[in-house]
């Protein structure tokens, strides 16, 4: 049973622009380097919808990662500096495994990345600097991306781990609260439809990973959690191998909310990528 309209509909909202993927007929691709000559950097185009975004704070003892495909969860991390990344991985590393694991009751967590931001007014994502928000609706993950995710970092145990459920969860929280400004937008799973998802390139130098951008729908329902501290953190459903109706896949993206102080600190933020793994 998901969440009952009544509830949402009493819930506070801001109203903000989200950047859902543009009719094309081309497949989506974005480089993550520079583009070879006479391509651009991405050929995909915005296409901005205003929506309400609703506060989750009244209702997050109703959310789940299996119904809506996102959670708020609280730690307090030992980690002193989260721009150091030696440190990240001694200590938050550990933490994360902790804390998924008893969120989900998994036998398993492989955790593959992460990433930390710094929005720098009028910089470019992966220009050289701090990585920035990210302002498209999108998904990390695929149907077919997340079972490749296993077999590129764990290919001896691939076989058999796949054989099991297998999720990717994402772990999402400031380096430094409250958090004010670009914060992050969830939609709730139960909402989308699978061909509202859209498979998108990912262009490494290396390899092209695939990720889910988003057709709009005025169907979805935004969620969001003003205001976190350094010590709460979202879990993000960017992928899930069991198709018996739970969240697979939860669409989310960086928001300017219009209540913002104009003096709020930039936002930093750190997301943590993780590869969860039940037994058969």
């Amino acid at each position: 049973m998901g969440l009952q309209n009544q509830k949402i509909e009493a819930l506070s909202f801001v109203t903000a622009e989200l950047n859902y993927l543009a009719p094309t007929k081309s497949r989506p691709r974005t480089f993550t380097f520079a583009p070879p000559p006479g391509e651009p950097q991405s050929n995909t185009v915005p296409e901005p919808h205003a929506l309400p975004i609703y506060d989750a704070r009244a209702i997050v003892d109703s959310i789940s990662l299996d119904r809506e495909g996102f959670a708020l969860v609280r730690q307090r991390s030992a980690v002193k500096d989260f721009y150091n990344d030696d440190e990240v991985k001694s200590t938050y590393y550990p933490e994360a495994e902790r804390l998924i694991k008893e969120a989900t009751g998994a036998s398993r967590v492989f955790i593959f990345d992460h990433t930390v931001r710094k929005r720098v007014a009028g910089a470019a994502d992966r220009g050289g600097g701090p990585r920035q928000p990210a302002w498209r609706v999108h998904v990390d993950h695929t149907a077919k991306s997340g079972p490749q995710r296993v077999r590129d970092l764990i290919p001896d145990e691939a076989d058999e781990l796949l054989k099991g459920r297998v999720q990717i969860i994402n772990l999402w929280r400031p380096i430094r609260g409250p958090l004010q400004d670009a914060p992050l937008a969830v939609c709730d799973a139960q909402t989308v439809k699978f061909d509202e998802l859209v498979g998108s390139d990912l262009v490494y130098p290396n390899r092209v990973g695939e990720t889910y951008s988003v057709k709009y729908s005025p169907e979805h329902r935004w969620f969001y959690v003003p205001e976190m501290t350094a010590d709460e953190i979202l879990l993000l459903k960017c992928f899930d191998s069991q198709t018996d109706g739970r969240a697979r896949f939860a669409p989310h993206t960086a928001f300017v909310d219009p209540t913002t102080p104009a003096n709020a600190a930039p936002r930093e933020s750190i997301e943590l990528r993780t590869l969860v793994f039940h037994p058969r």
